[in-house]
C-alpha cells in the first residue's frame, strides 16, 4: 500500500518562543520529509527546527536547525527524513522575529499497523 504525500502541519509564530509544527496522534507514524519556510517580511530572519521524540525540550540538545537566516520576501526548503511514532514527540520550530515566517510541513502520516518502508 502506497500513501500519498500530503501536508502535516503548518505554523506562524506570533512570537520568538517554540511551537510544535507535528506531533503523531496515538497509533500512527508520521514522516516528515520537506518542510518549508516562507518569510513574509521586508527582512531577514533566523528559524530554528527542533526533534524531540518523545517529548517537548526545544533547544541545543533536539536542535536539527539552528538560527538559519532566510532572506526578506523569500522560501526555503528543508529537506529531511524524520521518523516519528511516539505521540508525545513533537518536531518545533522557532522564529526569530515574530510573525515573521510560516511553516508548513510535508511528508506522510499512516497507522502504525498499516506502514511500510
Amino acid at each position: 500500500m502506497s500513501y500519498e504525500r500530503k501536508q502535516l502541519g503548518q505554523a506562524r509564530p506570533t512570537d520568538t518562543n517554540p511551537v510544535s509544527l507535528v506531533s503523531p496522534a496515538a497509533n500512527h507514524t508520521v514522516e516528515v520529509e520537506s518542510i518549508v519556510i516562507c518569510n513574509t517580511t521586508g527582512s531577514a530572519a533566523t528559524y530554528r527546527i527542533f526533534h524531540d521524540d518523545d517529548g517537548t525540550t526545544y533547544d541545543q540538545t533536539t536542535a536539527l536547525a539552528y538560527d538559519l537566516s532566510i532572506p526578506a520576501n523569500t522560501s526555503d526548503t528543508w529537506e529531511a527524513s524524520v521518523k516519528m511514532n511516539d505521540s508525545s514527540g513533537n518536531l518545533a520550530v522557532r522564529s526569530g522575529t515574530g510573525s515573521a515566517l510560516t511553516f508548513t510541513a510535508y511528508g506522510k502520516d499512516h497507522d502504525v499497523l498499516s506502514f511500510e518502508d
